[in-house]
């Protein structure tokens, strides 16, 4: 398999040198010049093609949400994961919103970054456990880019996205559907295609706002 073409823009070249040092040592991920600036991140993007790009949300004077935006507008398909040392949530949904597809708080180990880095490379994504729930109900009452309705879906498809909303991963939807991992896999990318949704909690969320809820009232879906 080739690795995972990842790109760390952040204007505290301290941080992001060591950081991509640390990365650049996994052998899956291929971690491309750091950028400090919205300019130099998009001529990146457009020369090296990464698949990741590690996103500061404060770049000196620019905003990480400006870059965001325009990553998103020129290249849809490179999946964006916020790292920055903001921890207020109405940023963070903010970001999700706008199609990020992770977020982290500087504090986390680069263990964790990297795990995080391939989850979004799988179209996946990953929001700090602890405030998980209040970032779902924020996004499940604002509203998500997407469509809330499921009729595009086949009968498998409602029932790996309600495994999904249930919290499971994809071995345990295999074991719950009795389908092989590859089969589940298939499934969920057919339907995060149908539902326009970008990761696994676009597509929850897009799930929730249709009316599915987990199997146990009262719990938050994981992600």
């Amino acid at each position: 398999m080739r690795p995972i073409r990842v790109l760390i823009v952040d204007d505290q070249a301290l941080f992001a040198e060591a950081l991509a040092a640390r990365l650049g040592a996994e052998r899956d991920l291929e971690v491309l010049p750091v950028a400090h600036d919205i300019r130099r991140a998009t001529a990146l993007i457009a020369t090296e093609a990464p698949q990741v790009v590690v996103l500061d949300l404060v770049l000196g004077e620019e905003s990480g949400l400006d870059a965001l935006d325009l990553i998103r507008r020129r290249y849809p398909d490179v999946r964006v994961v916020v790292l920055s040392g903001i921890t207020d949530i109405d940023p963070m949904v903010t970001a999700l919103r706008r199609g990020a597809v992770g977020w982290l708080p500087k504090t986390e180990s680069a263990d964790l970054v990297s795990q995080v880095i391939r989850r979004a490379a799988g179209r996946g994504g990953w929001i700090p456990p602890t405030v998980l729930g209040e970032v779902l109900r924020r996004l499940f009452a604002d509203g998500v880019p997407g469509t809330d309705d499921l009729a595009e879906l086949t009968p498998r498809e409602r029932e790996v996205l309600r495994c999904m909303v249930d919290g499971l991963n994809r071995p345990e939807i295999a074991d719950r559907l009795g389908l092989s991992a590859n089969t589940v896999r298939t499934h969920t990318q057919n339907l995060l295609g149908k539902l326009d949704a970008h990761s696994a909690l676009e597509a929850i969320t897009v799930a929730m706002r249709a009316g599915m809820r987990p199997s146990n009232p009262g719990d938050d879906p994981p992600f």
